[in-house]
């Protein structure tokens, strides 16, 4: 059986000027000349990857791509075109990347981690969803140091990672983190491990480590409402997270670092600035 963006070791049926075809009596694929293995005859086993050309013709091929159906790995973009983006991933026609399996816009020039897939109509297309076909099984434990490839945001979860382009990794939406975009490399710090194997990570210090610079950032702020910040510690998170980009736990760590200072005080639901 002949499968589109697979690996398969296929027999010699018939020799031709353009090259010689693939297969059995039921299916057959060509394997254009310029890319026939030299003396090879008919019967002999030739490993090939089997994807469509530019007319939507199945075709052999013995060069390498990149990737194979349920694959992922992180490629290039050549073009943006009306229909999608095209990607490079080592063979004479580049890859679709279609707008509706993209998770933010590429530019020509972008690397992504893109898996790859046969659509409905059985052509091969990338995809940056990349969250089922990631790995779940990463060497690591909590409080090791990893880097990563932001791949993916979510307003309900938060920031999908892939660590080391290759670990199913979330940064919780609980850590407040804004600014990061797909694309993005990051540095940070096993939190968790979940029992099927995904890693949650904060780019955060340890609370301890963190305090210090949070209450400073606070300070700033409160310094930006002219000394009086309009609400106070119980304020609702989503509040914290659009003027600090802190979780409501980090915020009201360094509320209370700062106030243990004696450089701030709660009174009257609002926190003021005293030194």
């Amino acid at each position: 059986m002949l499968r589109v963006g697979e690996k398969q070791e296929l027999t010699v049926v018939k020799k031709v000027d353009f090259g010689v075809y693939l297969g059995d009596a039921d299916e057959k694929v060509l394997l254009p000349k310029k890319e026939v293995p030299a003396d090879v005859t008919v019967g002999d086993p030739v490993t090939v990857f089997l994807y469509r050309d530019s007319k939507d013709r199945l075709i052999a091929t013995r060069r390498e791509p990149m990737l194979t159906v349920g694959k992922f790995a992180v490629l290039k973009v050549k073009e943006v075109a009306k229909i999608g983006a095209f990607l490079d991933w080592g063979l004479e026609k580049d890859l679709l990347l279609p707008f509706h399996e993209q998770t933010a816009k590429v530019q020509p020039g972008d690397e992504c981690l893109a898996a790859l897939y046969v659509d409905k109509s059985g052509r091969l297309c990338a995809t940056m969803r990349v969250y089922p076909y990631l790995h779940r099984n990463s060497p690591y434990g909590i409080n090791d140091e990893v880097g990563g490839r932001v791949y993916e945001l979510s307003g309900n979860f938060g920031t999908f990672v892939a660590v080391d382009d290759r670990y199913s990794a979330l940064i919780p939406r609980r850590e407040g983190v804004t600014g990061l975009k797909v694309g993005d490399r990051i540095h940070a710090r096993v939190t968790g491990v979940k029992e099927d194997g995904k890693l949650d990570l904060s780019i955060r210090e340890k609370a301890y480590l963190q305090m210090d610079e949070d209450a400073e950032m606070v300070m700033g702020v409160i310094e930006e409402y002219a000394g009086v910040l309009p609400f106070d510690d119980r304020v609702d998170p989503e509040i914290i997270r659009r003027e600090f980009g802190l979780s409501k736990n980090a915020f009201k760590r360094a509320v209370g670092r700062l106030m243990k200072q004696g450089r701030a005080e709660i009174r009257d639901h609002r926190i003021y600035k005293l030194k």
